[in-house]
């Protein structure tokens, strides 16, 4: 069975459930099979307590479903969705990563890198698709820093990329 990928409006992030899955699941949420790499790198990596994934894009089983420029091509809406199924993918590499995502301590930070169309500006509320998917997945623990990129050209044309670093269990 294909994956599939419904957003998950910002009035409507209110999971219920203790376990990161139980509350992607309350909002209608799964997650898909971890992407793999496209180049010549790994989709994620440990340190010490420290896991970081790769850059994370809007795929659903190996295509880019958010494409373009956010404010010429896409609107901010679809941009906050595409950022939101980034984290989704990106939710899904510390799941591969991990094995439980109750490994998971903190999300630290997240980075996102937007391609946005000259004078774009309203940056931030399109990243909260991936600030407020990450809070419902993980509540307090999902408290992060954040920064924002933009690039002029992006990889493939995707409309965005996101990266996290968590603190984790060791065991």
């Amino acid at each position: 069975m294909a994956f599939e990928f419904k957003p998950v409006p910002p009035d409507k992030l209110k999971p219920t459930g203790t376990h990161p899955l139980e509350r992607l699941a309350s909002l209608g949420l799964a997650l898909p099979k971890a992407p793999g790499a496209v180049a010549a790198y790994v989709p994620w990596a440990i340190t010490g307590n420290l896991l970081m994934t790769s850059g994370q894009l809007p795929w659903i089983d190996g295509q880019l479903f958010y494409k373009g420029k956010i404010g010429r091509d896409l609107t901010p809406e679809q941009g906050y969705e595409a950022c939101q199924l980034s984290t989704l993918n990106g939710i899904a590499q510390l799941a591969d990563a991990l094995g439980d995502l109750r490994r998971v301590r903190r999300v630290v930070r997240l980075e996102g890198t937007l391609n946005v169309a000259p004078g774009f500006t309203t940056h931030p509320p399109v990243l909260n698709g991936a600030s407020d998917l990450i809070f419902a997945a993980f509540g307090e623990a999902g408290r992060h820093t954040r920064m924002i990129y933009t690039n002029p050209e992006m990889p493939l044309d995707c409309a965005c990329l996101v990266v996290l670093y968590a603190e984790i269990d060791a065991s």
